[in-house]
């Protein structure tokens, strides 16, 4: 069986700077993957190329085998692949009912359909048990900008896993998120993994968070790979304390 995301051999140079420099791994169906690394260690930039907002200087980027060279983001996301931003993507004047109908309306029907069909392209239903998966029931109807930062970023990864996509990023979900929503959201995003099967990589700079949440951790450092394995390896890895931790 094909990982969901092959990353092969990707660099990116901007000028004489090599941002990224022969990155290659993979990611597993069902698996929690932590991507760190310290500030320019080129962690965004690798997550761009493979979403397509950055053309790669070399190597490849595959989705279930599938060679996405030169897919924009919006038809990556049709083939399942979904993303949270370091900024919110809320709709704050818009409900949080209507937030999470609108992230999966795209995937749903034709466009005739969606033309000339029900508004909510029968929606509403899975739109509700995601509010309650996320524990957002009590705000399903109020406007999003009224919400607290932290329920926001629930609604963030809600709407990102609302489509049922087979792999999303997720780009600093702990940044700016007080601790008891923090361990709310780290419970929430296990048992979406472990109850749904999802796939997804975390690009974090909370270093608790992203150690016991993720499965398997890789450490970037001047665009390359200095270590890669389960979170307790990787935290006592010595090139990691010198480049990341501060040792």
């Amino acid at each position: 069986m094909n990982p969901v995301l092959s990353v092969k051999g990707v660099s990116k140079h901007f000028g004489g700077l090599k941002a990224v420099d022969d990155v290659t791994f993979e990611v597993r169906r069902g698996e929690i993957l932590g991507l760190i690394g310290p500030n320019g260690s080129g962690k965004s930039t690798l997550f761009n190329c493979i979403l397509g907002q950055l053309p790669a200087s070399g190597g490849k980027v595959e989705v279930d085998g599938r060679d996405v060279a030169g897919l924009r983001p919006c038809d990556l996301n049709l083939l399942g692949v979904g993303r949270t931003f370091q900024m919110l993507q809320v709709f704050p004047e818009m409900t949080v009912l209507e937030n999470i109908i609108l992230a999966g309306q795209e995937h749903k029907g034709t466009m005739f359909s969606r033309l000339f069909g029900k508004p909510d392209a029968g929606l509403t239903d899975e739109a509700k048990r995601m509010i309650e998966f996320f524990r957002l029931t009590h705000q399903t109807n109020e406007k999003a900008g009224s919400l607290s930062y932290g329920q926001q970023k629930l609604l963030d990864a809600a709407m990102a896993f609302m489509a049922g996509p087979k792999l999303v990023l997720l780009d600093e979900p702990a940044g700016g998120v007080n601790l008891t929503m923090l361990a709310h959201l780290k419970e929430r995003l296990k048992a979406f993994n472990e109850e749904r099967g999802a796939t997804f990589v975390v690009i974090e700079h909370n270093m608790e968070f992203v150690m016991s949440l993720c499965t398997r951790i890789i450490v970037l450092a001047n665009g390359r790979i200095i270590a890669e394995g389960e979170p307790e390896a990787v935290r006592n890895d010595p090139q990691v304390i010198e480049a990341y931790l501060g040792g």
